[in-house]
C-alpha cells in the first residue's frame, strides 16, 4: 500500500514537472514572436502616422494597465470562492470519515469466510443437523439452522404452595436442583441426563436416526422415579414452538393431544406424536401464539387453570386452545403447541419426532427400538471414551470415570447453535450498533449462569473438544473467526438469540470495539498443529489456509489496538481511570476481572500476560504460515523478540518482588473506606432526626507519597505466565524462582490446587466494592490450574536444572486438584466454577463444566 502511493505522488510530481517550466518557456517564446512580426509591418507604414501611432500605443499601454488591475481583484475572488469550497467541504468530508469509522466496527472482515453459508443445512452435515443446541434450558432440541423451530421440556410438581408456581424450564441455580447434567452424550447421536429433584429423579435421553432429506427422525424418553415413599404427582409438559417462518398444527382426537403436523423451510413436512404414558392420571394442552422464545415459560404460567381432582382436591392444567393470543398473531396460526401429562411414579414418556422424507418401511423410533438405539451409542461411547483417555488403563475406579464421562459429556451436552445480532459500539458511535445477522456453534461455560459464548473461555474447552472431536473443534473456531469485523476485531461475549439475551444482565449486553479478550485460541491451534497425522492430512491444510487471513487480522487487531508504551509491550484496554469506589479498577478485557493491577490506570502500563499471549500467537502463527506455504518471516521474526527472556526480564522481572510483573502508576496500599457523614441540620424543638444516610465506600490510598510509576508486586496467576506458556528457557534462575514460589503455602500453594493469588498480597480475598466480593483474588480456578499443570510437566521432560523440581511439583499439583474436583463433585453433584482457597469447597456457578471440564485431560495427562 505504502509502495503503491509512492508511486502516484511521485507520477503527479513528474506531471507537474513537465507542464510548469518547459511548457511556461514555450508559451513565452509565441508571444515574442507574433510581436516582432507586428513590429515588422508597422515600420513600412508613412511618418506621418507615426505621432498617432504613438498616441494609440500609449492608450493601449494604460489600457493595459486597467485591464490587469481588474484582473487582480477576480484572481482575489476566486480564491475566496476556493476556500469558500474548502470550508463547505470539511465538514462533509469530516462527515464521511466519521460516517466510514461508525460503519467500521460492523463491517465484516473482507475475507472469505471459514464456514459457508448453508454448511450446516440437512444437505451438507445431516448428522449434526439436530441437537440439544439450547444449553440455557433442561432439556431441548432444536436443529443448526437459523430461526430453528424448537422442542422442549418443563415440569412442575402438583399441589404445591409455593407461588410463584416453580415450573422448571430454564438451568436455574435458583432452582436448588440436587444434581443436574448429562451422563452421556457424544455430540451427535444420542445424550443421556439426570436430574435430581428433592423428591424424585428425573432420566431424560434423545438419540437419531439418520435419513431423508432433512436431518432424519429422533426421540426423547422421560423416565421419572422417587426418591422416598412420599406420594408426588407432577405433569410433564413436552412443547413444540416456531421462531418465524412455518406452520403447525395440533392433532387432536377426542379431546387429547395426540400429536403436532407441521412444515418448515429447513424440515419440510413433519409430525411429532405423544404415545399413551402408563400412570398417566390426566392430560391437558396448549396450542397458543408466542411471540418470542423467551416468553414460553411465562404463556404456560399464565395458562394455567384450576381443575378439580375430587371435591377436596384440585389440580393445574392448560387451557386448551388460546384463541384469543392466535387471533392476535400477524397470521392468526398457533406457533406453540403444548403436551400436559400428569402422572405418578414411576413413569416413562416417549416423544417421537418422524420427518416427512425418510421411509417408514422401518420401525418407529420408540420401545425397544428406542432402547437398542441408546444401548448401541452408549457402548461406542464408551469405547472411544476409554480410546482417547485411557482412563481405566491408568487405575481410575469406576465412579472415577463415570465422572469424568459426565463432566465431557456436560461439555458437549452444552454446546449450542445462535443465531442473532450483537450490540456493539466504537468511541464513533453515540449509541450501540447491530452487528450483522451471524450464526454461532459454541460450547458455554456454565448452562445455568452462563449459557452464551465467552470468547476466552471457548479457547480452553476446544482444549477437550478438539481431543474428542477435531472436526467440531475446528468448526467452533471456525464460528468465531467468522464474527471477525473489518478492523480484525471479535466481540468477546456472545448474546445471540432472543433465548440468549433474556439471561443476561443490561450492562453486559453492549460490546465495545476496544476491548479485548485473551486470544485462547492458540492454544488449541497450537495442539491441533503439533499432531503429525493431522498436519499430514490435504484437508487440514486447507483449513488452516482458510482461517490465517483471519487469523491474521486478529493478530494485527492485537498488536495495534492492545499496543503498550514501548515497541514489544501490550496493555489491555478498558480500565476505568477515574473511578474512586473500586479497590483496584477491575481489567474485564483480560478474563482475570478483578486480579490487582496498577490501582490507577494510566497509559504507561504494561501487562506481562498479554505479552505472553501474543508470544504464543506469533509461534503458532508462524507455524500455520509454514505448514501452508506462507511466508512466516516477520511472525517468526516477533516470536524470536517476545520470546527473548533478556528482553522479558528488562520490561516485567522485578527484582524487588522477584517475580514477573506489570507496570504502571501504582500505589500497594490501598483501601475501602466510608466517606464521612456530613454534620446533621440542628433539630427544630420537638423534631426527631432521622439517622444520616449511608455515606458509600471510596478508595483511600494509604501508600506513603501515594501512587508512583513502579512494578505491580501481587504475585498469582499473572506472575506465572512466561511459566505457563513456555517462554522461559529451562536453564533460567526465574525458572527456579517460580518452582519455589509455586510450593510455598504461604503464597499460591494449597492442597487443592494453586489459589490465584497470594495470601500475603494486600488485596488477597479483598471486595472490590462494597458489593462486589473478590473473584480472581485467592479463590482457584481450573483453566490457570490446567496450565501451571501442562508447563510443569513440559519443564520435567526437558534436560536442565530444575527437571526434578518440576517433575516433583508436577506429579503433586496434578493428584490434588483431580482429588478435590472428583471428592466436591461426588459431594454436591456439580463442576464448579472455582474452589476455596482454604477448603477445597467449589463455588461460584454450577454446574460450570466450561473450563473446569479440563479435569478430564488432567486426569489422562494430555497436554
Amino acid at each position: 500500500m505504502d509502495s503503491s502511493i509512492r508511486q502516484r505522488n511521485t507520477s503527479k510530481g513528474e506531471l507537474q514537472d513537465l507542464l510548469s517550466p518547459d511548457d511556461a518557456n514555450g508559451s513565452t517564446g509565441s508571444r515574442k514572436s507574433r510581436s516582432s512580426s507586428k513590429s515588422s509591418n508597422s515600420s513600412k507604414k508613412s511618418r506621418s502616422s507615426s505621432d498617432s501611432s504613438s498616441r494609440s500605443a500609449t492608450k493601449m499601454k494604460f489600457t493595459g494597465k486597467r485591464r490587469m488591475s481588474s484582473r487582480a481583484p477576480a484572481a482575489l475572488i476566486f480564491k475566496l470562492l476556493l476556500l469558500l469550497v474548502a470550508l463547505c467541504l470539511i465538514p462533509v468530508m469530516y462527515g464521511i470519515y466519521t460516517f466510514h469509522k461508525r460503519s467500521q466496527v460492523v463491517t465484516p472482515l473482507n475475507a472469505p469466510r471459514i464456514i459457508q453459508e448453508g454448511s450446516s443445512f440437512p444437505h451438507i452435515a445431516p448428522e449434526r443437523y439436530w441437537g440439544t443446541y439450547r444449553p440455557g434450558v433442561y432439556f431441548g432440541l432444536k436443529t443448526r439452522r437459523p430461526h430453528s423451530p424448537v422442542a422442549g421440556l418443563m415440569w412442575f410438581t402438583q399441589h404445591v404452595k409455593q407461588r410463584p408456581l416453580p415450573i422448571r424450564h430454564t438451568c436455574e441455580q435458583s432452582d436448588r436442583l440436587d444434581r443436574y447434567g448429562w451422563l452421556k452424550h457424544d455430540a451427535i447421536n444420542f445424550g443421556i441426563q439426570e436430574i435430581v429433584e428433592k423428591d424424585f429423579i428425573l432420566k431424560t435421553q434423545f438419540v437419531k436416526r439418520p435419513g431423508g432429506d432433512n436431518g432424519g427422525d429422533w426421540s426423547a424418553r422421560i423416565n421419572g422415579k422417587t426418591r422416598g415413599n412420599k406420594p408426588i404427582s407432577v405433569s410433564l409438559l413436552f412443547y413444540f414452538a416456531l421462531d418465524g417462518e412455518g406452520e403447525i398444527e395440533p392433532v387432536i382426537k377426542q379431546n387429547f393431544l395426540d400429536g403436532v403436523k407441521g412444515h418448515t423451510r429447513g424440515l419440510g413436512h413433519f409430525t411429532m406424536s405423544f404415545p399413551m404414558v402408563k400412570n398417566a392420571t390426566s392430560n391437558h394442552f396448549l396450542v397458543s401464539y408466542a411471540p418470542s422464545l423467551a416468553n414460553l415459560k411465562d404463556i404456560v404460567m399464565h395458562r394455567l387453570r384450576s381443575y378439580p381432582v375430587n371435591k377436596t382436591v384440585n389440580m393445574l392444567g392448560l387451557a386448551g386452545l388460546d384463541s384469543l393470543s392466535i387471533n392476535k398473531s400477524p397470521n392468526q396460526r398457533p406457533n406453540f403447541i403444548v403436551k400436559q401429562v400428569t402422572v405418578k411414579f414411576p413413569f416413562q414418556m416417549e416423544v417421537l419426532f418422524e420427518s416427512g422424507t425418510v421411509s417408514r418401511d422401518i420401525p418407529q423410533l420408540m420401545g425397544r427400538e428406542f432402547y437398542q438405539a441408546v444401548r448401541a451409542y452408549s457402548k461406542e461411547y464408551d469405547e472411544t471414551f476409554e480410546s482417547l483417555f485411557g482412563l481405566k488403563k491408568a487405575g481410575y475406579k469406576d465412579n472415577e470415570t463415570a465422572i469424568a464421562k459426565a463432566t465431557l459429556s456436560n461439555m458437549l451436552g452444552g454446546i449450542g447453535y445462535f443465531h442473532g445480532q450483537s450490540l456493539v459500539m466504537s468511541k464513533y458511535n453515540s449509541e450501540p450498533v447491530a452487528y450483522w445477522e451471524a450464526p454461532l456453534m459454541t460450547g458455554v461455560p456454565s448452562r445455568s449462569f452462563f449459557p452464551r459464548g465467552f470468547l476466552w473461555d471457548e479457547g480452553f474447552h476446544n482444549l477437550l473438544f478438539s481431543r474428542w472431536d477435531p472436526q467440531l473443534s475446528m468448526e467452533i473456531i471456525g464460528h468465531w473467526l467468522d464474527l471477525m469485523n473489518c478492523e480484525g476485531w471479535i466481540p468477546r461475549e456472545q448474546i445471540l438469540g432472543a433465548e440468549a439475551r433474556m439471561k443476561v444482565p443490561q450492562e453486559f449486553v453492549v460490546q465495545r470495539n476496544t476491548n479485548a479478550n485473551p486470544p485462547a485460541f492458540f492454544l488449541p491451534l497450537q495442539y491441533l498443529m503439533g499432531q503429525e497425522y493431522f498436519r499430514a492430512d490435504p484437508r487440514f491444510r486447507t483449513y488452516m489456509a482458510a482461517i490465517f487471513p483471519r487469523v491474521e487480522a486478529w493478530y494485527q487487531w492485537f498488536n495495534v489496538s492492545q499496543a503498550g508504551p514501548e515497541p514489544g509491550t501490550y496493555q489491555w484496554k478498558g480500565r476505568d481511570a477515574l473511578t474512586n469506589v473500586e479497590l483496584n479498577p477491575k481489567t474485564l478485557t483480560s478474563g482475570l476481572d478483578d486480579y490487582p493491577r496498577a490501582s490507577h490506570p494510566s497509559d504507561i502500563e504494561r501487562h506481562v500476560d498479554l505479552r505472553c499471549w501474543m508470544t504464543l500467537a506469533s509461534k503458532v502463527i508462524a507455524d500455520i504460515a509454514d505448514l501452508i506455504g506462507e511466508d512466516s518471516k516477520e511472525y517468526r521474526a516477533t516470536y524470536e523478540m517476545l520470546s527473548d527472556n533478556r528482553l522479558l526480564d528488562s520490561l516485567h522481572w522485578s527484582d524487588r518482588g522477584h517475580m514477573y510483573s506489570d507496570y504502571g502508576n501504582h500505589a500497594p496500599r490501598v483501601v475501602l473506606e466510608r466517606a464521612p457523614s456530613p454534620p446533621p441540620p440542628k433539630p427544630r424543638p420537638g423534631q426527631r432526626l432521622q439517622p444520616p444516610p449511608k455515606q458509600p465506600l471510596l478508595r483511600v490510598v494509604k501508600t506513603k507519597g501515594g501512587p508512583s510509576e513502579r512494578f505491580v508486586d501481587a504475585f498469582g496467576y499473572i506472575g506465572l505466565f512466561p511459566f505457563l506458556v513456555h517462554i522461559l528457557e529451562p536453564s533460567s534462575p526465574k525458572l527456579e524462582q517460580i518452582l519455589i514460589d509455586i510450593r510455598d503455602p504461604q503464597l499460591i500453594w494449597t492442597d487443592f490446587g494453586l489459589r490465584s493469588l497470594s495470601k500475603s498480597d494486600p488485596v488477597y480475598m479483598k471486595h472490590n466494592t462494597e458489593h462486589d466480593p473478590p473473584y480472581w483474588r485467592g479463590a482457584i480456578w481450573i483453566n490457570m490450574n490446567y496450565l501451571a499443570v501442562r508447563a510443569l510437566h513440559h519443564y520435567s521432560t526437558l534436560a536442565g536444572p530444575y527437571q526434578a523440581q518440576a517433575g516433583e511439583i508436577y506429579a503433586e499439583l496434578r493428584k490434588n486438584l483431580i482429588s478435590n474436583i472428583l471428592s466436591q463433585y461426588s459431594k454436591t453433584g456439580y463442576i464448579w466454577e472455582n474452589y476455596n482457597d482454604k477448603t477445597g469447597k467449589g463455588q461460584g456457578a454450577h454446574p460450570f463444566t466450561g473450563w473446569s471440564g479440563l479435569v478430564v485431560l488432567l486426569m489422562a495427562e494430555e497436554y
